[in-house]
């Protein structure tokens, strides 16, 4: 077993993680490993949380990218701030519910533009984000609303072993999806039509359905990345889902995910999340400005997809 482990799909993914974490701490000035390993699981939480649906919607095949996810946290984040507005108890569980449904509600007008009015995936949910941040805008009205006290608490804090709580949130969700997609007849299909969509067909896999399903899900993990997100920074910003966009899709390339669809990889995940976390903090320790910081990180994040991509096809 030890000798085939560097040929796992997301064995080299946890060795640059490991490479850029052991380079971020070199630099680092204060702190120390534990404080930055803390950093790195809460920020890349948000990272694995908006990864592993866009995986799910990549693992369908060419063609099939959710670029509505940004637009998705922030309508999220929005509305179930709003629905709170603040309050404890009841209103968190009502919160957490109107976020969850308006994600389910953004991935089921998602794959009908797909589905019903024949457009490519990557045009359907691009064109449907703007929609949804209008919607964001428009209810929002330039306000930020605090989230309950008891949710900061949560978001910001760590309650078992000194890691964060939203660690654990998205490796519970982690381990859901990869029962899913390993150890049901979901993830068997969704790898089958990710493969061959017409032998799928054929096969009797109900395409059209397997899909709705995945668009949905992945709109739901955004919706509640935004909705966490929302809480650990104290209110729901306009472009709070932003860096989501290219990230989702790089930590899923980078974990060892096929771009070319047919493929998913749980595990490595997390590595690409970590990974272009401690990049940008090995970045910010060089001291170099904003515009240059963003070219650096785009640079990097393309090089890997291209190199990955190329290694795949």
């Amino acid at each position: 077993m030890t000798m085939t482990l560097h040929k796992a799909p997301w064995f080299w993914a946890w060795v640059a993680a490991l490479a850029a974490f052991l380079a971020t701490w070199s630099l680092s000035t204060g702190g120390g490993g534990a404080a930055l390993a803390v950093a790195a699981l809460t920020f890349g939480s948000f990272s694995v949380l908006t990864g592993l649906g866009q995986m799910l919607v990549i693992t369908l095949g060419p063609g099939n990218t959710d670029l509505s996810i940004p637009a998705t946290m922030t309508l999220a984040a929005t509305l179930s701030l709003k629905l709170m507005a603040g309050a404890g108890g009841i209103w968190i569980a009502a919160g957490l519910v109107a976020a969850l449904a308006i994600g389910a509600g953004v991935g089921v007008v998602n794959f009908a533009l797909i589905r019903l009015l024949r457009i490519p995936p990557i045009i359907a949910t691009l064109s449907a984000s703007f929609l949804y941040q209008s919607l964001a805008i428009w209810s929002n009205r330039g306000l930020r609303i605090k989230p309950p006290a008891a949710l900061a608490e949560f978001t910001t804090g760590r309650a078992l072993l000194g890691v964060p709580n939203l660690a654990w949130v998205a490796l519970a969700i982690s381990i859901v999806f990869w029962v899913l997609l390993n150890r049901s007849g979901f993830g068997r299909r969704v790898s089958a039509i990710g493969q061959n969509p017409r032998a799928a067909r054929l096969a009797g896999v109900p395409v059209a359905r397997t899909s709705a399903a995945t668009y949905v899900i992945s709109a739901v993990m955004a919706a509640l990345a935004g909705f966490l997100l929302a809480c650990f920074s104290g209110g729901a910003a306009l472009n709070m889902g932003a860096e989501f966009l290219l990230m989702s899709i790089a930590v899923t390339v980078i974990g060892g995910s096929s771009i070319a669809g047919g493929n998913s990889n749980v595990p490595g995940i997390w590595a690409g999340a970590l990974f272009m976390y401690l990049i940008v903090s090995m970045l910010n320790s060089y001291g170099l400005g904003a515009g240059v910081r963003l070219l650096s990180t785009g640079i990097i994040i393309i090089a890997i997809v291209a190199v990955a991509s190329g290694r795949k096809g």
